[in-house]
């Protein structure tokens, strides 16, 4: 079915609408952003059953963008009444007549931007799913999570604990300026199986993480089984590990790994919000190579399905689909729409927010490495020493400096093209981006993308991303 727009939002649209044409006669430019996002969150574990309504993108809300005189504010509110838009409107300007007052009081240095063009436009765009979360059967759901976990414990994995974690988001979101009407509504979902088990002979504990992810809705939660087998025979799998041997090695990453590399590597390094501050090392790099000719990457809401793929950003600019690298060029990188007007370069639909409190940053949506010609099995067999990385945990950058450090579940270990069986675990990968980039030299036919995790603008600024790409073969250090 069509996922269905906000009720809510449709019953104030007249309101909001009317709000926005004052606004507009006021200021150089206003937009206002409204968003109405039910959502359902679950957690089964041995001790614990919790449900409630709030996820990472659930919201109700709205805020306002204005420009005047080259100089931008805003102002969010959650209640609004169709029937009072005059007062609505006044409060608005007083507010930011009191932002302003503050500005010239304590003789700030305004950083002037130019007004977008705001062409007539109109967008409705509702997604596809089986199941809203709103009208989930959660005590089906529940049941089936409770018995997945006593199964699990119950198993013989050493586990000590087991941790499914589910949830789903019912999007809707209003884009309005005085010539623009957007409406979006689409559902996404993710599960994730988290197993935290006791190692025997040393009283360590181990944990394991699988995940799944769709736009979509919670028909994603049906077979928590299929979930869990993955789970637990990655927690057996770190029960027998030990730590490598640090040193350069040659290595295969799998989708996942290679999802998390092109989020670390490519993905804050050409948020171009960071080239207006000059806090990023791509800015000189845009025409340069930046790896081998096996690496092109994808960046942008349609060039993927999954929790990040919409219609348009949060400021009203539709979504798309950048070519970040092309064959190991740098060709550009991604931007939001005031970023872009200080640029002198056009926006890319990657405006997102935390929610509507929130300000407006670059950010990444579905961020893939295009597929090869290889074979898995060809690259293993190219290996004289090293190991096949699978699990993401988790990862950082130095866009300024390029550096990078991925944090890897666990490592098989490949002996003269061969899978010895032996595993390594925790890895942490380093490595200076345009090398590591540079050594990829096999990439496999097939390609996966991953949405269960969350990205932090430096330590906040939370919002939903999707990464992946194929299995890469490639040079790193290992510790």
């Amino acid at each position: 079915m069509k996922v269905p727009f906000s009720d809510y939002l449709t019953s104030i649209e007249p309101g909001l609408q009317a709000l926005t044409d004052r606004l507009s006669k006021k200021y150089d430019y206003a937009s206002l952003l409204a968003a109405d996002s039910p959502g359902l969150n679950i957690t089964v574990s041995r001790t614990r059953r919790e449900v409630s309504s709030a996820t990472l993108a659930s919201e109700r809300g709205m805020v306002v963008r204005t420009a005047k005189n080259g100089q931008y504010s805003e102002y969010s509110f959650n209640r609004f009444d169709p029937d009072h838009v005059d007062e609505a409107f006044e409060k608005i300007c007083a507010a930011l007549d009191e932002q302003q007052e503050l500005l010239t009081m304590t003789g700030s240095d305004v950083y002037k931007t130019a007004v977008p063009e705001d062409k007539p436009q109109e967008i409705s765009a509702m997604f596809d799913t089986e199941q809203l979360p709103e009208n989930a059967d959660v005590k089906d759901i529940v049941a089936r999570f409770t018995k997945a976990d006593e199964e699990a414990l119950a198993s013989g994995h050493h586990l000590i604990e087991c941790i499914i974690r589910a949830q789903s988001t019912h999007v809707s979101k209003l884009f309005l300026t005085k010539n623009k009407c957007l409406k979006q509504s689409y559902v996404y979902s993710e599960m994730t199986i988290i197993p935290v088990a006791c190692r025997p002979e040393d009283g360590r504990n181990v944990m394991a993480y699988e995940g799944i992810s769709d736009q979509c809705g919670p028909e994603l939660f049906a077979d928590p089984e299929a979930l869990m087998k993955k789970a637990l025979r990655r927690t057996d799998e770190l029960l027998t590990a030990r730590r490598v041997k640090p040193g350069e090695y040659e290595i295969i990453t799998s989708p996942e790994v290679s999802g998390l590399i092109a989020h670390e590597a490519f993905g804050h390094g050409v948020e171009m919000d960071m080239f207006v501050k000059d806090r990023a090392l791509g800015k000189e790099y845009i025409g340069k190579r930046v790896g081998s000719d096996l690496v092109t990457m994808h960046e942008g809401a349609l060039c993927a399905k999954d929790v990040t793929s919409y219609a348009f950003d949060d400021e009203g600019t539709p979504a798309g689909d950048v070519t970040e690298i092309d064959h190991g060029i740098l060709k550009t990188g991604i931007c939001d729409a005031l970023s872009a007007l200080r640029l002198n370069t056009k926006p890319t639909g990657n405006g997102k927010r935390e929610n509507f409190e929130h300000k407006v940053y670059t950010r990444m949506t579905n961020t893939v490495f295009d597929s090869g010609t290889d074979t898995l099995a060809a690259m293993i067999a190219s290996v004289k020493h090293g190991y096949l990385l699978e699990g993401m945990e988790s990862g950082m950058e130095d866009p300024k400096h390029w550096g990078i450090q991925c944090i890897v579940s666990e490592g098989h270990e490949i002996m003269d093209g061969k899978l010895t069986g032996r595993i390594v675990s925790p890895i942490i990968m380093t490595g200076y981006v345009p090398d590591l980039l540079g050594s990829i030299s096999m990439a496999s036919a097939d390609r996966e993308v991953f949405g269960t995790g969350a990205c932090g603008k430096g330590h906040k600024e939370w919002v939903k991303v999707s990464d992946g790409g194929p299995y890469l073969k490639m040079k790193v250090t290992l510790g």
